[in-house]
C-alpha cells in the first residue's frame, strides 16, 4: 500500500502515548511498557529520524505514588497528583533513554503557548532547536498550572498540534485498541477494524463514539478530531495498539497496522496552521451553497450576503468555524465583526453596511488571506 510505504521513509514522527497504554489496569506505571517503547523509540532515533513524544501518565505516576485508587474530582487534586508524578514519569524516561544512549529534554505547554503567535512560533523554534541537537522532546500538557479555558484538552489533541508545529511527517497515536472500528468493539462483535480512513465524514465521527477509560480523558472521537488536524498539516496518522508486541517497528517497516488517515496533499503555511489549530475556536456561521462553493473553487472571501446562520458569542478578531449548510466544517478564519455587528449585517450586501453599522466597515467578514479550508 502506497501510504504504509511511505511510512517507511518518514524523517520526522511524532508518537503519542496514552494512559491506558503506560498504566495497569489499577492506575500504576506499567514499567515493562515503557522499557519496550523507549527501546523502539530510540532504535528510531538511531535511523536517523527525529523523534517527539507525547506523553501522558503523569496523574497516574501520581496516583501511584500516593497510593490512590482512582482520579480525583477536584481539579486543584489533579495538578497535585500532576506535580507529583510529572517528575516521577521524567526520571524513569530520563533513566531509560539514557540507557540507550538517547538525551531527553521535558516540555510542557499549554493552549496559551499556540493561542498567540509569538509564543506558537517560540514553541516551534525550541522544538526544532532540539531536534537539531538530536535530543528526544518529551511533552506533556502543564496539568499542574492549567486552567481548564488555557488547557489543551487532551493529549490526542496536543500531539497532534505539536505535529502541526514541527511538520511531522507522521504522528502515531498508541492506545489500548488496534485502531478505529465500524462500531464499538467491546459490545459489538460484529465490528470491523477499519484499515484507512482517506476522508473524515460524519460517519467515521459517529463511529469513533464517546470517551474512554476512567484514568485516560479522551476515547476514540477525540483520535478522529486529532486526524483532522493531523491530515490538514500534511501528517499522516495512524492509530495502534500500544500493548502489541514492536509496534512502532512494525509500524515504520512499513507493516499493515492499525487505522491509518493518510495525509492531505496541501501542506499548510505555519500561519495557516496556527489559524487553523492554534487558535481557540469562538463560535461558527453557516454559509449558503453559492458561498461554499465560491470558497472551495476559487478561494473566495465571505461576504455577509452568503451567511445564513452563526452562534457563539465572538468579538472582532475571534476565529470561528465555517460551516456548510448541512454542518460540514468547510473552513476556519478570523472574523472582522463582533456577534451584535454581525447580527444586523447576516443576509445583506455590503454596499447596505454604512446604513446598518457604526465605525469601522469591512467588505469581508472572513478575508481569504485569514481563513483555512478544512476540505
Amino acid at each position: 500500500m502506497k501510504d504504509r510505504d511511505e511510512i517507511k521513509e518518514a524523517g520526522r514522527i511524532v508518537v503519542k502515548v496514552g494512559t491506558s497504554t503506560l498504566n495497569h489496569a489499577g492506575g500504576r506505571l506499567n514499567i515493562h511498557r515503557i522499557e519496550c517503547l523507549v527501546r523502539q523509540l530510540s532504535d528510531l532515533s538511531n535511523q536517523n529520524r527525529e523523534i517527539v513524544l507525547v506523553t501522558s501518565g503523569a496523574v497516574g505516576a501520581g496516583l501511584s505514588r500516593m497510593k490512590m485508587g482512582e482520579k480525583p474530582d477536584s481539579i486543584p487534586e489533579k495538578q497535585a497528583l500532576a506535580a507529583i508524578g510529572q517528575g516521577i514519569l521524567m526520571h524513569i524516561y530520563e533513566k531509560l533513554f539514557g540507557e540507550y544512549g538517547q538525551t531527553v529534554a521535558q516540555v510542557l505547554l499549554t493552549k496559551e503557548n499556540s493561542v498567540r503567535y509569538s509564543q506558537y512560533i517560540n514553541s516551534r523554534n525550541a522544538l526544532l532547536a532540539l531536534l537539531q541537537m538530536q535530543v528526544i522532546p518529551i511533552i506533556n500538557e502543564n496539568d499542574v498550572v492549567a486552567v481548564d479555558e488555557l488547557k489543551i484538552g487532551d493529549n490526542d489533541t496536543l500531539s497532534a498540534t505539536v505535529a502541526s508545529l514541527v511538520d511531522a511527517d507522521v504522528l502515531v497515536l498508541l492506545t489500548d485498541t488496534d485502531g478505529l472500528y465500524t462500531d464499538n468493539p467491546q459490545v459489538c462483535p460484529d465490528a470491523k477494524l477499519i484499515d484507512e480512513i482517506s476522508e473524515i465524514t460524519p460517519e467515521i465521527e459517529n463511529a469513533a463514539g464517546g470517551a474512554g477509560t476512567k484514568l485516560g480523558t479522551g476515547g476514540m472521537f477525540t483520535k478522529v478530531q486529532a486526524a483532522k488536524i493531523a491530515v490538514n498539516s500534511g501528517v499522516t496518522m495512524v492509530i495502534a495498539n500500544g500493548s502489541r508486541k514492536n509496534v512502532l517497528t512494525d509500524i515504520f517497516a512499513g507493516e499493515n497496522i492499525g487505522t491509518i488517515f493518510p495525509a492531505h496533499e496541501t501542506h499548510l503555511k505555519q500561519r495557516k496552521s496556527w489559524l487553523a489549530f492554534g487558535k481557540r475556536i469562538a463560535g461558527s456561521i453557516v454559509v449558503d451553497r453559492g458561498c461554499e462553493e465560491a470558497l472551495i473553487k476559487h478561494g473566495s472571501s465571505i461576504l455577509a450576503a452568503g451567511i445564513t446562520d452563526f452562534e457563539g458569542l465572538f468579538i472582532e478578531g475571534s476565529t470561528v468555524r465555517v460551516l456548510s449548510a448541512d454542518a460540514r466544517e468547510i473552513a476556519r478564519g478570523i472574523i472582522n465583526y463582533d456577534t451584535k455587528s454581525l447580527r444586523k449585517i447576516i443576509g445583506h450586501n455590503t454596499k447596505d453596511f454604512a446604513s446598518l453599522l457604526n465605525g469601522k466597515v469591512y467588505d469581508e467578514v472572513i478575508h481569504r488571506d485569514n481563513m483555512v479550508l478544512m476540505v
